[in-house]
């Protein structure tokens, strides 16, 4: 494969200009006609309409949701780059109604107004998130199915315990790079790296891609002026994946797609594995590092993992309803004129499903200090038939890559204040900046070799990690034939559960950091 250029440097959005397209019913974008979401009207807002973007939003995405329920209710109009109107979905129930009702609400972008009307260029930032391409997010009925149980089928053909080999493999990896220095940016170091390296290598790429992948798909969602060159970028890549996978299949997932029986185009098997590049990715980075953030600076939260009162997967879940690795998800469009939550939606408009509002809907969460544990009901990756097709490769992921981590480092401790750790605030996603983070370094010791002596960096004993899945394995015992001495045998206990087993010494190191 030949060396591929990298894809541009991410670059904050620049101001929006008011735009120079009418709005929807060809009125001037100032004065919206009615029917359209802005006539619905903002308190103190010019035109109605709260952007989803500028400083309001980047500030605190969550305050803004907030103030959008209280103006409007469940269902509110707002603004997106580009000066786009849209409904955003505010409520948990609205939510789902939406994401599983896609008869009136389909994925196919082809129904939306501003495309049909030319408004939506390829060049428009949201081009990459919204036009329409030959992949199941796009498709509805039988299509759909098609497209989606090709895409399933190819993922499912990887079980998940060679899935987490790959990720005990590479986490290791990551930490062996920094655990010398005592010190580590766990969202520099760790998170931003390792889904992607999985996934690369799930696809059969070569590792070196993984850096220049990351970048052009965090460009892309965050619907930046680059965010077409980034998505160009993944095409690109990802086409020649797929012509080579044509002549020399291997096991992966470029080459299942191509070999799976709903005879996928190239066309199809590319674009499917950047959906699933995507939405892998992009999620569980961000899963990784609102996890290990609240390890570090939820006291509560780090209690009742080593405690015992919650395993890491059901921790896992609980950070997916408090902080979910996606706010929105672009989009839903109206099929016809219809209602929601009392609003009335026209044909072809535009609906923002609200992720992050909809978990803490007052009317399902009325109390935010109750945890959740092993509760999957959030919206975290949607819902209904276009629920995220990543969602079970993220988990996996973020699992095992945080066990093994924990198992490495059990005294890992934020390095900063809490006041200074920093987002960036995307159109789709609010990601950790930084997580600046300390640990004890391995022990300098002396070892003999040939006769000679040399320093080598040694890591504490105990436990054994290079196997973090060992401890569920039951001891082997050696076969003794029985001795009968008349007495009654006592009864023998069932072997302990594996994720008990599993979980034991990671929370006797996390109690001892306490």
């Amino acid at each position: 494969m030949t060396e591929q250029p990298a894809p541009p440097p991410y670059q904050p959005p620049k101001p929006h200009a008011p735009s120079p397209h009418p709005a929807p019913g060809g009125a001037a974008s100032a004065t919206p006609p009615p029917g359209c979401p802005a006539h619905a009207g903002g308190a103190g807002v010019p035109g109605g309409l709260r952007p989803l973007f500028g400083p309001e939003a980047d500030a605190d995405p969550m305050a803004l949701y907030e103030k959008l329920r209280a103006e409007h209710g469940p269902v509110a109009p707002v603004l997106l780059p580009g000066d786009v109107h849209a409904w955003l979905v505010l409520g948990h129930r609205e939510n789902l109604e939406v994401a599983r009702t896609p008869s009136l609400f389909s994925r196919d972008s082809r129904h939306w107004h501003a495309m049909q009307e030319g408004r939506i260029g390829p060049d428009h930032p949201l081009a990459p998130l919204t036009a329409w391409q030959p992949l199941c997010v796009f498709a509805d009925g039988m299509e759909h199915r098609r497209l989606r149980q090709a895409l399933t089928d190819s993922l499912s053909r990887f079980e998940s315990r060679g899935i987490r080999r790959y990720v005990i493999r590479f986490t290791h990896q990551l930490i062996d790079s920094f655990e010398g220095a005592g010190q580590a940016d766990l969202v520099r170091q760790f998170a931003d790296q390792l889904p992607l390296r999985v996934i690369t290598q799930l696809f059969g790429m070569e590792e070196e891609y993984g850096p220049k992948l990351v970048e052009a798909a965090k460009d892309m969602i965050q619907g930046t002026e680059t965010a077409v060159q980034s998505n160009n970028f993944i095409t690109e890549t990802l086409q020649r994946l797929v012509e080579r996978k044509r002549t020399s299949p291997a096991h992966d997932v470029a080459s299942k797609l191509i070999e799976h029986p709903a005879r996928l185009t190239d066309d199809e098997v590319r674009e499917h594995l950047r959906v699933t590049l995507v939405s892998a990715n992009e999620p569980t980075v961000n899963l990784i590092a609102n996890t290990l953030r609240m390890l570090l600076t939820d006291h509560r939260f780090r209690a009742t993992l080593a405690g015992g009162h919650t395993t890491l997967p059901d921790a896992l879940e609980q950070v997916l309803w408090d902080e979910p690795p996606m706010t929105t998800n672009i989009g839903r469009w109206a099929t016809g004129d219809t209602q929601l939550a009392g609003r009335r939606i026209k044909a072809g408009d535009l609906l923002v499903l609200g992720l992050a509002a909809g978990n803490v809907d007052p009317a399902v969460r009325p109390d935010l200090s109750v945890p959740l544990h092993g509760n999957r009901s959030h919206l975290a990756f949607s819902a209904g038939p276009h629920e995220c097709p990543g969602r079970d490769l993220g988990r996996a992921i973020a699992d095992t890559g945080l066990d093994t981590l924990l198992s490495r480092l059990p005294d890992l401790r934020l390095a900063v204040p809490e006041e200074e750790l920093r987002w960036d605030t995307a159109l789709m996603s609010r990601r950790l900046v930084a997580l600046p983070a300390s640990f004890t370094p391995p022990r300098r010791v002396r070892r003999q070799s040939g006769g000679e002596v040399s320093t080598a960096a040694s890591q504490p004993l105990p436990p054994p990690v290079a196997e973090p899945y060992r401890e569920a394995l039951p001891p082997v015992q050696p076969r003794v034939p029985p001795v009968d001495t008349g007495a009654v045998p006592r009864p023998v206990p069932p072997p302990e559960p594996a994720s008990r087993s599993r979980w034991a010494a990671v929370k006797r190191r996390l109690r001892s950091r306490l």
